[in-house]
């Protein structure tokens, strides 16, 4: 995360489009937010949309805004949200799921700077920062002639990639205590170290605002220290196949790959997760999955896992 902070740092200044993709729940708004706060557009206007929330015959007059009879219910003139963000920050949530029929419309904004209303016949120039975040690659779209490949490059000028929960979990000290000081300021509340192991161990499918409710239901319930049977049962009985399946989603839904790779990375996957429950005790990672010791060394020399 400092990582990407840092690069950020050196883009900010500049007014190129940034596209944040990660799971939902990473945090892409935050990073969004702390684009425009840091950049010398910080005392403009930041205006967000979700794209998923508004249906789609709403979509296009959200952002580019209406002329007064434009059509049955446009009883006044409308400025859309690239108006209302001009000098500002623009931020576009789940570009992913942004219309295709309206793809070519606003790659037309972006690179002529230039908006039109629907039922307008005039130009209107914008000065906005354009900020997008996806849930998925969006590669992967355009792959599928799902996504404007010209629009995705117009987008994807300064690409951010946000790590989910479960490949940081060395932040998760951070983060809890983080949460804990915004939903209990007026007391101590300590981790047992069994707590924090459960913790650590969960996948986290809904990444960090999983982790901000979970801490936040702890917070309200109780002044004692944090122990194991406080948790959410789901992360109390985190069932090491479940978490395995969560690991591999991509493999579970990505058409290109054959039964076999699919098998491949559940496989390595739960050696992995075997190896870390138990601190990289072999033995017991072994007896875990029901292995003999000499058939999982074997695979771990197989699939190259140290």
């Amino acid at each position: 995360m400092r990582a990407i902070i840092e690069s950020l740092d050196r883009v900010i200044p500049t007014d190129s489009s940034i596209l944040i993709t990660g799971e939902t729940g990473v945090g892409k708004e935050l990073i969004a937010e702390y684009i425009h706060r840091s950049s010398p557009r910080a005392l403009q206007p930041f205006v967000k949309i979700s794209l998923t929330a508004l249906p789609q015959d709403l979509l296009e007059s959200e952002l580019f805004g209406h002329e007064r009879g434009a059509y049955t219910s446009a009883n006044s003139e409308r400025r859309g949200l690239f108006e209302l963000a001009h000098t500002g920050t623009l931020f576009l949530d789940d570009i992913d799921d942004f219309p295709f029929h309206l793809q070519s419309k606003l790659l037309r904004a972006l690179e002529s700077r230039e908006i039109m209303r629907i039922g307008g016949h005039k130009s209107i120039s914008v000065d906005v920062r354009i900020v997008s975040a996806s849930k998925v690659d969006l590669k992967t779209l355009v792959e599928k002639n799902l996504f404007r490949a010209d629009l995705f490059y117009r987008l994807n000028v300064v690409p951010v990639l946000v790590p989910p929960l479960r490949d940081r979990t060395d932040d998760l000290p951070l983060l809890i205590a983080h949460f804990l000081k915004k939903y209990s300021p007026e007391k101590e509340i300590p981790i047992e170290a069994d707590a924090l192991a459960a913790l650590s161990h969960y996948r986290w499918p809904g990444n960090i605002r999983e982790l901000r409710n979970v801490v936040q239901r702890i917070a309200l319930n109780g002044h004692s220290a944090v122990t194991v049977d406080r948790l959410p049962i789901e992360i109390r009985n985190d069932h090491p196949i479940t978490s395995v399946i969560q690991a591999c989603q991509r493999c579970l839904i990505e058409k290109n790959m054959s039964f076999e790779q699919i098998t491949v990375c559940l496989e390595m996957n739960l050696l992995q997760q075997a190896l870390q429950q138990t601190n990289g005790n072999r033995t017991t990672a072994a007896k875990q999955l029901g292995l003999s010791l000499s058939t999982f060394r074997d695979k771990l020399r197989k699939y190259g896992i140290e």
